[in-house]
């Protein structure tokens, strides 16, 4: 079963409607052999804030060093993110075993009219992903209520109420006590329920059903108490968290009073998983978890000149905290883009956010979506005069528009819906691939990995030996690519998973000359397709096999034509390679002088090894390392600090270091802020683990597609910290949670890379992944000199390399033999 069928028929589940109960999802799990018996699981309940908390206790949890399933919904942009194993979503190749599983039983269940819901299969799905990862634990959000949502089929060990306001009234009840009641139903036997309710009848209704409940909240009259510091950045607030004998200060990247709350829950729902396991969750891994706890669209700030946020407030409550924490920033005008869906309460929304001093109403792609002339006269009666308010069919035009009017110390707000900021996004996450396509093999290869059908794989192949680019679009806008493309000489081939209110992957496949006119003919079409006119022109500017062509008047090595060769430096007694022989200053500083002279272009001083097995170091030890080679190098090179540490970056900043190369991709919460704060580069690698851990074998559905993926939210959460795009370059991170096979194929495919619309790196120094080519230990230097050669054909910004002369002629050799490069002799 292909991955579009299998979603196709997840999808078609939505037509029909739940039953009350956890019937029909314990069946479907006992036809899967009931793979969520043998699991740890949490619940996360509550109106508001209970997926920014679920992804806070999963994140807490990960960081004490276990395997966590995160189940949440809905999703954003694509329907596995619901789905994730220690942050990685299922890969496709997962969800097509599910559905062939599954389906035979389905199709049973449908003819007796009693099929399982959506809902009810996705939770099946996760719960069988987290059993066949097996996890240590498997945090799940619950749908509606609690006491007939389909994740209750479980028995948690902790559980949480984040909220209770007037919701689903039909099904969950009419007052907030009856709801409190149906969500109580996720209290775990023999702990307390968690919660941040603080209405003592509303409590009352929770201890009538859970028994016993541990309170949370800003008061000393709760259990654990918690304070809001405000923001310390453009991004991050102070949290601290006061309990019956253990407190945490933290650094949070959700802003909010009520983030502080539903932060204070996610500790104590952590530390009550720890008391299961018997596991010690330390204040310190506590504060880092959390503060590594990033969850888009929750009072998102992608920008400030001006200031953009997104965030998915769909209630009155939500739009009072979204007023609430705007109000801690300073702006002149409100620009606000609101789409909401048809059964939530708009005119109260309306009320509750800041007077604006325009509104934008739009409709996002799907069905249930309000007409944007309703939304637009909820906010005329709400006291918005009419003539600051304008209709706009599409949630990116309407963003466009805001983005247009608005002056730098303006501030421009997407809300009234999860779907609506989705789509609002896309703007900044959106990627156009450029393929490299070079015979009929390569071209079925590209076709098939965008899930287009077997007729449509035959009929495009030969149009892929061109120019070829893939992206992930509306289906709508699929459409007007397919019909431009082919009146203008080319050709749009569009996934077999076609749905109106999904994204679906598509081929765009022509000539340099087809892709520029297809590119003219977008400007004026609406729905966005703007922006997407504005992916396809910046991906054909570039040739995907070439260097980079950017220009900067930074000066940094790579910028401008050419590849930069950056000069491995180990301080280190048990590097894979040269560890133990550059321990001494003095060496060290022969060896970094040697290279510079060799014509190393960059030298990567590192404290560290992140071999297989390596001991930790600490971070003074690692300062001790590092600082004294670096000042000692002073001018004579642009030196890099090769770390994952923030601490230790910030001490090789301040004694000289011109660069962060950061190979945990910034696992660190702290380390993005670093290198924004002193405006200094910052390497950014697609790593699973650093150290590598021996033995893990990771799922990719297709390692560069899943890389790249993986590195943009990475790229963002810098760019949201201050730094400038120029300044991040990425990493594929070669034999970081890679095969060698899969090593090769980043390296081949290494110009996709630049969809990123940053430089890129490319560390494959000595690896063992040479073994795939008959290189043993002591033949690999033979092997990296032949890879740089490559990496620099594909387009490498800098390679990252130990023996500097031999891979400096790579370079050169590589460089030299293209047609019109210019390459430096100068080295």
């Amino acid at each position: 079963m292909e991955y579009h069928e299998a979603a196709d028929l997840l999808f078609d589940l939505r037509r029909f409607r739940p039953s009350p109960g956890t019937a029909s999802t314990a069946a479907l799990l006992e036809e899967l052999g009931d793979p969520h018996e043998d699991l740890v699981c949490v619940q996360i309940a509550g109106s508001n804030g209970k997926g920014s908390t679920a992804r806070m206790v999963e994140r807490v949890i990960r960081e004490a060093g276990l395997s966590v399933g995160l189940y949440t919904s809905p999703h954003l942009e694509d329907l596995r993110e619901r789905v994730r194993v220690d942050g990685r979503k299922i890969p496709r190749s997962a969800v097509a075993d599910f559905v062939e599983e599954i389906e035979e039983y389905a199709v049973d269940r449908a003819a007796e009219d009693d099929s399982p819901t959506f809902f009810e299969a996705m939770t099946a799905l996760a719960l069988w992903r987290f059993g066949r990862a097996d996890v240590d634990v498997a945090v799940l959000e619950v749908g509606i209520g609690g006491k007939y949502d389909a994740t209750s089929v479980v028995d948690p060990v902790a559980s949480a109420v984040t909220s209770v306001t007037l919701e689903h009234t039909s099904v969950l009840g009419d007052t907030h006590e009856e709801i409190a009641r149906d969500k109580a139903h996720v209290a775990p036997d023999g702990r307390p329920l968690v919660t941040g309710v603080d209405e003592e009848s509303v409590l009352e209704a929770l201890r009538e059903v859970a028994g016993s409940v541990e309170t949370v909240g800003r008061g000393n009259d709760r259990d654990v108490s918690v304070a809001y510091g405000g923001r310390t950045n453009r991004v991050e607030a102070a949290v601290s968290i006061d309990g019956d004998g253990w407190d945490v200060d933290a650094r949070l990247p959700l802003l909010g009073a009520h983030q502080a709350e539903n932060a204070a829950i996610a500790a104590v729902v952590a530390r009550q998983v720890a008391g299961e396991l018997d596991l010690d969750i330390p204040p310190s891994t506590i504060a880092r978890g959390l503060g590594n706890a990033h969850w888009p669209g929750r009072f998102e700030v992608i920008d400030t000149d001006p200031l953009v946020v997104l965030d998915g407030a769909h209630n009155p409550g939500a739009c009072e905290r979204v007023a609430e924490t705007l109000g801690g920033f300073a702006y002149d005008d409100l620009h606000l883009v609101f789409g909401a869906m048809h059964d939530k309460d708009h005119r109260g929304m309306a009320r509750a956010l800041p007077d604006p001093d325009s509104v934008r109403t739009c409709e996002p792609n799907l069905p249930r979506a309000e007409d944007r002339a309703v939304l637009a006269r909820v906010f005329e009666r709400a006291g918005v005069d009419a003539g600051r308010i304008e209709e706009q069919s599409a949630v990116a035009d309407a963003l466009a528009g805001a983005l247009d009017d608005a002056d730098e110390g303006d501030a421009v707000v997407v809300t009234g819906s999860l779907f609506a900021v989705a789509e609002a996004r896309r703007r900044y996450t959106h990627t156009t691939t450029p393929k490299r396509v070079r015979n009929r093999e390569e071209a079925h290869t590209v076709l098939e990995s965008a899930s287009v059908s077997e007729a449509g794989v035959e009929r495009a192949t030969e149009s892929a030996i061109h120019r070829v680019l893939t992206t992930r679009v509306q289906y709508r806008q699929a459409t007007t690519l397919e019909r431009e493309l082919a009146r203008l000489g080319g050709e749009c081939a569009i996934s077999g998973f076609k749905r109106d209110d999904e994204l679906v992957d598509v081929v765009l496949m022509g000539t340099d000359s087809e892709l520029s006119a297809l590119v003219a003919a977008l400007q004026s079409e609406p729905h966005g397709l703007g922006e997407i006119a504005r992916e396809v022109r910046a991906t054909v500017e570039e040739n995907p096999g070439s260097v980079s062509n950017r220009s900067s008047a930074s000066g940094y090595p790579w910028e401008g034509e050419g590849t930069a060769v950056m000069g491995i430096l180990n301080t280190t007694p048990d590097s894979f390679h040269d560890g133990g022989e550059y321990e001494t200053r003095e060496d060290a500083l022969a060896r970094a002088e040697a290279m510079v002279e060799a014509g190393a272009d960059v030298i990567d001083v590192g404290g560290e090894s992140t071999r297989p097995g390596a001991d930790p170091v600490s971070v003074d030890e690692e300062i001790e390392r590092v600082v004294p080679v670096i000042e000692g190098i002073g001018d004579r090179a642009t030196v890099s600090v090769d770390t994952r540490k923030a601490a230790v970056a910030e001490a090789a900043v301040g004694a000289g270091a011109d660069v962060i190369n950061d190979v945990s991709g910034l696992e660190d919460p702290r380390m993005r802020f670093v290198a924004a704060d002193h405006d200094v580069p910052l390497i950014v690698m697609h790593s699973i683990d650093a150290p590598v851990v021996p033995g893990k074998t990771i799922e990719y559905d297709d390692v560069v597609g899943d890389a790249i993926d993986e590195l943009r939210e990475r790229i963002l959460l810098a760019e949201k910290a201050g730094l400038d795009r120029e300044r991040i370059v990425v990493d594929p991170g070669i034999g970081f949670g890679k095969s060698a096979a899969e090593s090769f194929e980043l390296l081949d495919r290494l110009g996709e890379f630049r969809a990123l619309g940053c430089p890129i790196l490319v560390g494959h120094s000595h690896k063992s992944m040479f073994e795939r080519a008959g290189c043993g230990p002591d033949d690999r230097g033979v092997a990296t000199v032949a890879a740089t050669a490559l990496a620099a054909d594909r387009g490498a910004d800098i390679v990252r390399v130990h023996d500097v002369p031999e891979n400096v002629a790579a370079v050169r050799t590589a460089l030299a033999t293209r047609e019109g490069a210019a390459f430096r002799t100068d080295r």
